[in-house]
């Protein structure tokens, strides 16, 4: 009989049933048991995995802080030690503290987000963690939910339910609650990836009369679709009656949308931000707003999340924000965590993952 090598795996969170449902059938289609046993905050779950080759039989036992709210560092540091998986979510920090508390037996790290600005990528690349993702599954939810915020508001929907609300609603009038429409606009997308395409896609049909993005370098065969120039970021921000924030976090965008950038942009623009918080300077951001220096903004992103309900943003009419609910549909929250449990296990096998971001 050969030996068993028991790895131990912290999830960080309480995750869709869908991806620990993933975690048990693996242990069915190898024929094998599953136990649950339940721990303080939280539960564990004593895998057998399918066997490897060779020498060893491999039995995973999962711990998952059993709560839907951030795990405390003490407590990540407490669950994380003598790992060898981790499946996280984007707003844990993973960083060399918690890479040494993990220590040298950690080999895998999950994160149920496309994201990966959370996880410290050099020091883990040094120590040789293999590191799984969820890109594409939610693209169409986060592109569905940009086009929703920029209807909602160019067409200031959030102060149009208050008026009905608190009585302000008192008759038809031709210049009440007047927005800004799609039809013959010219929209400018900031990063023409994956989730930047899937929004222009959705805006095409609405009458838009031309497309402009801006990135790390012109993508033709992308913008072909749509017939979208490439342009500076300046020029975006100058030519554009709608602006989307599609762009991943990196050194080169972080504080992209400025002071600069607002002061370009046209009083009758509207700015919609769906990637990162910290691509926007919202000091900045405020500034424009209350000044009338650009007409509005929605924001699915903000720096700190979540952002404190005295901030000053939330004093602004023109400003919409959401709490970061770009993928919330339940197909794609329970994709994204079937996603994250396989990328996972065949980490844990010495497998290749589903989607693995090749550091």
């Amino acid at each position: 009989m050969r030996p068993v090598l028991l790895m131990k795996v912290f999830v960080t969170r309480r995750i869709p049933p869908e991806g620990r449902a993933a975690l048990a059938r693996a242990a069915e289609d190898g024929g094998l048991t599953l136990l649950l046993r339940m721990v303080s905050n939280s539960w564990a779950q004593a895998i057998l995995l399918p066997q490897l080759p060779k020498v060893w039989n491999y039995s995973c036992e999962v711990e998952q802080w059993d709560s839907d709210e951030p795990i405390p560092v003490k407590e990540l540091e407490r669950g994380v030690a003598g790992a060898h998986g981790l499946l996280c979510l984007l707003s844990d920090r993973v960083d060399k503290r918690i890479l040494d508390a993990a220590g040298a037996n950690l080999k895998v790290i999950s994160t149920l987000s496309v994201g990966v600005d959370h996880l410290a990528l050099d020091e883990i690349k040094k120590r040789g963690i293999r590191v799984g993702y969820t890109p594409d599954v939610l693209t169409d939810a986060t592109a569905e939910l940009a086009v929703s915020l920029l209807l909602t508001t160019c067409r200031r929907l959030p102060e149009a339910i208050e008026e009905v609300k608190n009585g302000g609603w008192t008759s038809w009038k031709p210049l009440w609650l007047c927005g800004y429409g799609l039809t013959q606009s010219t929209v400018g997308i900031v990063g023409l990836g994956r989730i930047g395409q899937a929004i222009a896609r959705r805006l095409k049909p609405f009458g838009v009369q031309r497309f402009l993005y801006t990135g790390r370098q012109p993508r033709p065969e992308e913008a072909a679709e749509f017939q979208a120039e490439f342009v500076s970021t300046p020029e975006l921000a100058a030519q554009s009656d709608f602006i989307v924030v599609a762009c991943s976090l990196t050194p080169a965008t972080k504080g992209l949308c400025n002071k600069d950038f607002f002061q370009k942009m046209k009083e009758t623009a509207v700015f919609v931000n769906i990637s990162r918080g910290d691509v926007v300077n919202q000091d900045d951001l405020y500034q424009a707003l209350a000044s009338g220096q650009i007409a509005a903004a929605g924001l699915d992103v903000t720096t700190p999340e979540p952002l404190p309900t005295n901030h000053p943003l939330l004093t602004l009419k023109n400003c919409v924000i959401l709490p970061h609910i770009g993928s919330a549909t339940h197909r794609t929250r329970n994709t994204m965590s079937m996603l994250a449990a396989n990328n996972l296990l065949a980490g844990l096998r010495g497998e290749p993952m589903p989607s693995e971001l090749m550091l």
